[in-house]
């Protein structure tokens, strides 16, 4: 079956850095989008970073800071994130959607499998 594991959170320093794992199966992510969400308390679920065969997207917010990248002899999405900032502190998921129109990608509703999630904590 269609899993998503995501792990690689942990502590870390303002200006630290830390890179996320998002671990597929069942499925070949050559035919998926998949994009990387956050969640603080008190906010609201928020796209971060988005790829898929064609193209790369990231959120204004940490767009110079974060990358995504793909290795696809593990069927694994990676998001490296530099220059970490206090504001970044959220739990973090990976999540699975049919290829989107490149409008439609920080959009929680067409995601259609959903990693657990991992805690990102910033703090000096």
């Amino acid at each position: 079956e269609v899993q998503l594991q995501a792990s690689g959170g942990g502590l870390v320093q303002p200006g630290g850095s830390l890179r996320l794992s998002c671990a597929a199966s069942g499925f070949e992510l050559d035919a998926y989008g998949i994009g990387w969400f956050r969640q603080a308390p008190g906010k609201e679920r928020e796209g971060v970073s988005y790829i898929n065969v064609g193209r790369k997207l990231y959120a204004d917010s940490v767009k110079g800071r974060f990358t995504i990248s793909r290795d696809d002899a593990k069927n694994t999405v990676h998001l490296q994130m530099n220059s970490l900032k206090l504001e970044d502190t959220a739990v973090y998921y990976c999540a699975r959607a049919p290829r989107l129109p490149s409008g439609l990608w920080r959009a929680p509703p067409y995601y259609t499998h959903w990693g657990q999630g991992t805690l990102v904590t910033v703090s000096s």
